[in-house]
């Protein structure tokens, strides 16, 4: 954990065994009762599976953010996500309804990557697999089920680049 941590309101964090955790200086994570009006008070928080990893880079601001982490979310520096984004590496639960009626079985996961000075609008989902480049904006209530290159401003559902900067 780094220096200059803030976390007014509450954040859920449930770990499931090993898990590793690295959060950088002046992580900033607001949650729930009114601390921000956009995230209509609902709470954050973290859940990691048996194994997974969270690395969270310095100067990064978050609100009332979900993550449900199977493998990996890697967050770099100077990054702003906006109120009640979910930010999830698997899908839960597996496509075939068979498995679903007895177990998690054959439930996909994989990495995602939110680059350095990314910002990431308001009740947006990040979906598995996804790479957000550099210094990117997802613009608010997008759905990003792909990766967004570098130096552009995407939205949508699905997320789409709409134009370069």
């Amino acid at each position: 954990m780094g220096r200059n941590v803030q976390i007014p309101g509450k954040l859920n964090l449930v770990t499931r065994g090993n898990n590793v955790i690295a959060i950088g200086d002046n992580f900033y994570f607001s949650s729930g009762d009114a601390v921000n009006p956009i995230s209509s008070n609902l709470q954050g928080a973290i859940y990691l599976e048996n194994g997974a990893s969270l690395k969270i880079g310095n100067n990064v601001g978050m609100s009332s953010t979900r993550m449900w982490i199977h493998d990996s979310v890697t967050i770099g520096d100077n990054v702003k996500i906006g109120a009640c984004v979910l930010i999830t590496d698997t899908d839960a639960h597996p496509l075939d309804y068979l498995a679903r009626r007895s177990s998690n079985e054959g439930t996909k996961s994989d990495p995602i990557v939110i680059e350095d000075d990314v910002w990431v609008g308001a009740h947006s989902i990040i979906l598995k697999g996804v790479t957000i480049g550099a210094r990117s904006i997802i613009g608010a209530g997008s759905v990003v089920t792909k990766s967004i290159p570098a130096d552009c401003v995407a939205a949508g559902n699905p997320c789409k680049v709409i134009k370069t900067i």
